[in-house]
């Protein structure tokens, strides 16, 4: 299935969690708190209503005493102190990009000294995206009850057939999306050649056989598109959407393969 398609549905959402857990974060060590989401939901509940007043004391002072005033940094620091900051890029990684967009989107708009209404629109898009996370963290811990998500800890191992590899492919690009929102261009060029380079090289010569033409347009993908999407710095939306049609791209590639598995079955 496409990947774009998956973000149509609630519990596509959470079949993306359960993908997504990844165990390095930007803000230090994921602590054990995102093996037990369940007795830590009300405790980052209270982070993101107290990130949404520190955000609205940042606009406050600089609706009063201008950009200098408002100290449009700490929007960063106060998201990177929270322990909420693990929960949803240990668990939805999409979100966590939405987020990263929304911090420099209101910090950016602070520093260029825009006009109110376009700061305030910037917090009200932060807000939401806090509060969208916050929802994705809640449907994390019921599956998680349900053992349906694994401890962070446990996950290890490299994939063990193509199918597992383009999964993980489709979990890089997400993070590629991350890291740039965070403004870390040159890692997110890194994470691009190093999944290619690493994963998608090993499962071409099978794709080959089934559909040269996606195989020659994942390539360009992978090595020219996307890098210098990040390196021209076209924005969070332009980069997403590289990574939608690679990953729409990719969910084509899982179809082949299920295909060519079924037709070897049938015959033998």
């Amino acid at each position: 299935m496409p990947k774009a398609a998956l973000y149509q549905t609630l519990g596509s959402i959470i079949l993306l969690a359960v993908l997504v857990i990844q165990p390095a974060h930007a803000g230090g060590e994921v602590g054990d708190h995102v093996n037990h989401l369940s007795d830590n939901l009300e405790n980052y509940a209270e982070e993101v209503v107290w990130l949404i007043d520190k955000i609205d004391d940042i606009v406050e002072r600089y609706e009063k005493d201008g950009a200098s005033a408002a100290h449009p940094e700490e929007v960063v620091d106060h998201w990177e102190a929270v322990n909420f900051h693990a929960a949803i890029e240990s668990n939805f990684v999409p979100a966590y990009a939405s987020i990263w967009q929304g911090l420099y989107g209101l910090k950016g708009s602070i520093e260029k000294d825009s006009s109110l209404d376009i700061v305030r629109q910037e917090q009200e898009n932060l807000e939401q995206a806090l509060w969208q996370s916050l929802g994705a963290v809640r449907l994390a811990a019921q599956f998680q009850d349900r053992g349906l998500l694994e401890n962070v800890a446990l996950r290890q191992g490299a994939p063990s057939n193509s199918f597992e590899v383009l999964e993980e492919i489709a979990m890089h690009l997400d993070r590629v999306v991350a890291k740039y929102a965070e403004q870390l261009n040159e890692e997110a060029v890194t994470i691009v050649h190093d999944t290619y380079l690493n994963l998608f090289e090993g499962v071409e010569g099978e794709l080959i056989t089934q559909d040269a033409d996606l195989v020659e347009a994942l390539e360009r993908d992978f090595n020219v598109t996307l890098p210098l999407a990040i390196q021209n710095n076209t924005g969070v939306d332009s980069v997403r959407g590289v990574v939608v049609d690679m990953q729409d791209k990719i969910g084509m590639a899982i179809s082949l393969l299920q295909q060519a598995n079924k037709t070897k079955k049938s015959v033998f």
